[in-house]
């Protein structure tokens, strides 16, 4: 059996009625765990480098940009992997 990932690590930074901040780190390697999200997001990459989101379509890659932003809708499903060999990281801001 292959070695389980290493966890992803988050903190709350804020969060009213409206939105939730968290901020991602991502050692390499390291996933979020499968998840849908309940709400629109936005994320804002901290770092540059290659994410993998394993969805029930396939694996996609993406590399990203310091400074990137993207937004995606409630109801993504999906798993994140750091597919670098240094730490990734990225504020996410859900809307409430």
């Amino acid at each position: 059996m292959a070695n389980p990932r290493p966890s992803a690590s988050s903190q709350l930074l804020q969060e009213s009625e409206r939105v939730r901040i968290t901020h991602w780190r991502f050692a390499p390697g390291a996933e979020t765990g499968w998840h849908r999200h309940a709400h629109d997001y936005v994320v804002v990459c901290l770092t540059a480098g290659r994410l993998v989101a394993e969805t029930a379509n396939g694996d996609v890659a993406t590399d990203l940009r310091f400074g990137q932003t993207y937004s995606r809708p409630a109801g993504v499903e999906h798993n994140i992997v750091n597919a670098n060999a240094h730490e990734f990281a990225f504020i996410e801001i859900e809307l409430k």
